[in-house]
């Protein structure tokens, strides 16, 4: 009988440990204050694949807590960004506030769903965003795929627009915080990205 006992409890332990390695768990009160930064610039080409031609339209940097990440494939969008991160700053990145919020995504969006508001609808929308990430080379991928739900990240690159060069296909980046739903998803060519807390 104990040794079904500590059989039981080494798999539960073992569940434990599993069921809890995708997301980090930072406690109450630790959040980002920094808004995000964004410099438009003068849209010029930086980076031509061979079927896809990205130009950047501003510089953008942001410091966030990651509330979601969904990785996508078998897709076009999923060619060149194979990662969405749904990122929190201010109170949204609050496990407080999160603790009542209840975050998806699928279908390349962000949802979110509450039973009674922690914070205003306004402060939810406009302190948190579905970014599309675009690794700049294999370096930053492997980064990308090394975060985890629930750690604070700082990342930098330029938000772009994508432009087919084999048809009318495009794909644009929002540039605004302050917008929802569809085009409202920020397109990032990602040069660099690192947890800061964990």
């Amino acid at each position: 009988m104990k040794k079904v006992f500590y059989i039981l409890l080494i798999l539960f332990v073992l569940w434990k440990l599993y069921s809890n390695s995708d997301q980090v768990i930072l406690g109450p009160g630790v959040m980002v204050t920094e808004t995000p930064y964004q410099v438009i610039t003068d849209t010029s080409i930086i980076k031509i694949y061979e079927d896809y031609t990205v130009t950047e339209l501003a510089k953008f940097r942001i410091k966030a807590k990651i509330l979601s990440k969904k990785d996508y494939s078998f897709s076009r969008e999923a060619d060149l960004s194979p990662t969405d991160l749904a990122l929190g700053w201010g109170k949204m990145s609050d496990e407080v506030v999160l603790d009542k919020i209840n975050i998806s995504q699928s279908g390349r969006f962000y949802r979110w769903r509450v039973d009674s508001f922690p914070i205003t609808r306004k402060e939810i929308e406009t302190h948190s965003a579905n970014m599309h990430l675009i690794p700049a080379n294999d370096a930053v991928a492997n980064d990308i795929n090394r975060v985890r739900k629930g750690e604070i990240i700082e990342m930098s690159g330029s938000l772009v627009e994508v432009v087919s060069n084999t048809d009318n296909w495009y794909w644009k980046s929002s540039l605004t915080r302050n917008d929802t739903g569809a085009g409202a998803c920020e397109l990032i060519l990602v040069e660099s990205i690192h947890v800061v807390t964990h």
